[in-house]
């Protein structure tokens, strides 16, 4: 079993998907405009996410993230309710890699949280995170949708080179999306810090 450690950053607490972020994953199942940027054209069914969330923080193989705000009052969190997902899946221990993938409401795209989730995942994926627990990984890498030049700004902006491009894998429309291959390697990641 893969369970993902609390990570806090500046802006961002991140901590495992639990069974109670059902009702704000099936509202982000819902949001169109996301579904088509993430080449998912079709939603899950309440059910088949309430089960998904009740299952995935001990999925072999992935790390798996709710975005909640850090903001704290008096010592206690202002929400622990989740904004956005982020995970690391595929992860292959003999190759030392991963893939990263990132979702945010859309009340919360464009302020700077994605940014922040994305940098503490992969502190995590290289240096193992606050207590060294984590993988160890040398590559971390992700598919960015053509149609999504915010998105590859902001992995750009974190390091991220561009491999390669599949040519019209996902349906967007009536028309094909190419898919952009990019990654990030530890000495990358490292001499961005």
């Amino acid at each position: 079993m893969t369970r993902a450690p609390v990570l806090h950053g500046e802006m961002v607490r991140l901590r495992p998907v639990e069974h109670r972020d059902a009702a704000r994953l099936w509202e982000f199942a819902q949001d169109v405009e996301a579904r088509r940027l993430m080449g998912t054209p079709s939603a899950p069914t309440r059910e088949a996410v309430d089960a998904w969330a009740a299952g995935v923080a001990d999925s072999p193989g992935r790390y798996d993230w709710a975005i909640t705000p850090a903001a704290v009052r008096d010592g206690q969190l202002v929400s622990d309710d989740l904004i956005g997902q982020i995970m690391l899946d595929d992860v292959d221990d003999l190759a030392r890699s991963a893939s990263v993938r990132l979702a945010l409401l859309p009340n919360y795209r464009g302020r700077g949280y994605g940014r922040e989730a994305v940098f503490e995942v992969l502190r995590y994926a290289f240096d193992g995170g606050p207590d060294g627990s984590g993988p160890h990984l040398h590559r971390v890498g992700l598919e960015v949708l053509s149609i999504n030049p915010r998105a590859r700004a902001l992995y750009e902006s974190l390091g991220f080179r561009e491999e390669g491009r599949l040519r019209d894998v996902r349906p967007d429309g009536d028309g094909w999306s190419d898919a952009i291959v990019m990654s990030i390697l530890e000495d990358e990641f490292r001499a961005s810090v």
